[in-house]
């Protein structure tokens, strides 16, 4: 007869609080590899628009996605760190000048990093999380445009 294997109790977890819940969760954000960027990614790999670098540490903001050799800088933003303007999200309720500040400064800091890439001869896409869900096809067709090399009156940017 085969031996039964011991059940053992859980242990009980002693709960968080609400700080720790919250640095949980904030631990939890990514910077690269995020949700939207792999989709965008695949879409790509999958359109056949291939030979691009991730995070490519020569440029100033570290594009998502890059074509080096077509001057193609490609940011995929998340909608609640970079305030998009197509969905506007919601303010967090607590600490509102902290947010406020923060939201500003990343703001600030975007349109820093594109106008050296304009400056330096690149052309900036700029696209949302919201904007992949909607219409990944759509976003993939400007890319391709642009790659294909678009004149400047086309550049896609939401912001």
């Amino acid at each position: 007869m085969p031996k039964k294997k011991k059940k053992y109790a859980a242990a009980e977890a002693t709960p968080l609080t609400a700080q720790e819940r919250i640095s949980r969760y904030m631990r939890g954000n990514r910077a690269k590899h995020t949700q939207p960027e792999l989709l965008l990614r695949r879409a790509l790999w999958h359109g056949g628009l291939r030979g691009y670098r991730l995070h490519w540490k020569k440029l100033p903001g570290k594009p998502d996605v890059c074509y080096p050799g077509r001057r193609l800088a490609i940011f995929i933003h998340g909608c609640f760190w970079h305030r998009c303007p197509h969905c506007l999200p919601a303010m967090p309720k607590t600490n509102i000048p902290f947010w406020t500040d923060k939201f500003a400064r990343n703001q600030e800091r975007d349109q820093r990093h594109r106008e050296k890439l304009k400056a330096a001869g690149w052309q900036v896409v700029v696209i949302w999380a919201c904007q992949l869900q909607e219409n990944l096809d759509g976003c993939v067709f400007t890319i391709r445009a642009l790659h294909a090399g678009a004149p400047e009156s086309y550049w896609l940017e939401a912001a």
